[in-house]
């Protein structure tokens, strides 16, 4: 699989993959050893990375790493698209969501981004893609998932700030793209992300 390190801020670290042969599970899985293990200076084969298990159908699971059978506290947070997939880890106490496009999205994808996007010109399919990872970033970060529908978050004017009306936490949202994939990053601090207004 090839991949590359995204630029993040300190105490975040990403990491992009992309391998068509791969399944998806894989690609997670490798991409987070490789950055627990870079970041504890260990080989990859020294870190276990498994999946929690699922609470209910439709159930978004999430990774945790382990060493010599510790859980280590780190959050693990990833998101994939066709062929590639994205990985972000922080030990800091951030809520963290990830979006990951292409350029090239089907017909289904623009009118479901056109539905709830309510930008003025809908017909700008690069502008469209960058506001709707940027959104999906957020409802990722917030935790709700799909229970927080797409039309109710919030964009500043620079799109570098996002929010859901309901909770307090204000979202740094950084655009990463890189090789051909629109990748977004929205993070804030995790007590904020719970706290209603």
């Amino acid at each position: 699989m090839k991949s590359v390190v995204l630029d993040t801020p300190d105490g975040i670290d990403v990491r992009l993959g992309w391998d068509p042969s791969m399944s998806e599970h894989d690609r997670k899985r490798v991409l987070a050893k490789e950055l627990v293990a870079a970041k504890l200076k260990l080989d990859p084969k020294d870190v276990r990375v498994e999946r929690e298990a699922p609470a209910q159908f439709g159930f978004h699971t999430q990774l945790f790493a382990s060493v010599d059978g510790k859980e280590l506290s780190l959050q693990i947070r990833n998101a994939s698209f066709r062929a590639a997939t994205v990985v972000a880890l922080t030990d800091r106490p951030y809520t963290i969501g990830l979006d990951i496009r292409d350029l090239h999205p089907d017909d289904a994808t623009i009118h479901e981004m056109q539905r709830h996007s309510h930008l003025f010109d809908e017909t700008n399919i690069l502008d469209l893609i960058d506001h709707w990872t940027r959104v999906q970033a957020v409802r990722e970060a917030d935790g709700r998932g799909a229970r927080v529908v797409p039309d109710v978050v919030k964009l500043d004017a620079t799109r570098q700030r996002g929010w859901v009306p309901d909770r307090r936490a204000q979202y740094t949202i950084l655009d990463l793209s890189r090789d051909g994939f629109v990748v977004t990053l929205a993070f804030a601090d995790a007590e904020d992300a719970r706290t209603p207004v």
